[in-house]
């Protein structure tokens, strides 16, 4: 098995505990705070504050196929991906650090969606922005996390040049001298 440094085993496990605890606080806030409660509005409604358990996906895909469909999609086949995921940002030599960071943020807020959804069934979400008619679904830190990630990602892959060093120096061509 290829060895990983320990500086990236720390970066990686670092990211992913700080997003996967956020998230878990914040989440038994919400629980705390809003459950039961009216939504809250801040900035004229822009940002809102309102509790939903979801036992689906991103906007709640999947909360009503069967329970053997939401096993597969939102349990088994999350967890086969970030089990794989996990192994390739520790152990790829081809990722630059923003994409191993990049990574890590979509693995901590992966992981601790996974975690609730095994856990409890569901995911807290409690958060929600947008102006008039025009606003997101209802999300949490983790998908926040995820979000940030892939943000980092393509910035990284887009604007990022990555740096080779060649092997060896080119050989200048010898002059030559023909009278």
């Amino acid at each position: 098995m290829p060895k990983i440094s320990l500086y990236k085993f720390i970066l990686v496990a670092g990211i992913v505990l700080l997003n996967i605890g956020c998230d878990q606080v914040t989440k038994d806030i919400a629980t705390e705070k809003l459950q039961d409660k009216p939504s809250t509005y801040y900035l004229n409604d822009m940002f809102v504050l309102t509790f939903v358990e979801n036992d689906g996906a991103f906007l709640s895909f999947g909360s009503n196929m069967s329970s053997t469909i939401q096993f597969i999609l939102l349990k088994a086949l999350p967890i086969i991906m970030l089990v794989l995921l996990t192994f390739y940002t520790l152990f790829s030599k081809e990722l630059s650090r923003n994409q191993i960071i990049a990574l890590s943020f979509i693995l901590g807020g992966g992981i601790s969606n996974i975690y609730d959804r095994l856990l409890y069934g569901k995911v807290v979400d409690f958060m929600n922005m947008g102006i008039g008619d025009l606003r997101t679904g209802i999300f949490n830190f983790a998908d926040v996390s995820i979000m940030i990630g892939i943000g980092i990602f393509i910035f990284a892959n887009l604007f990022s040049k990555k740096k080779t060093i060649p092997e060896e120096p080119a050989a200048k061509p010898a002059a030559n001298n023909e009278d």
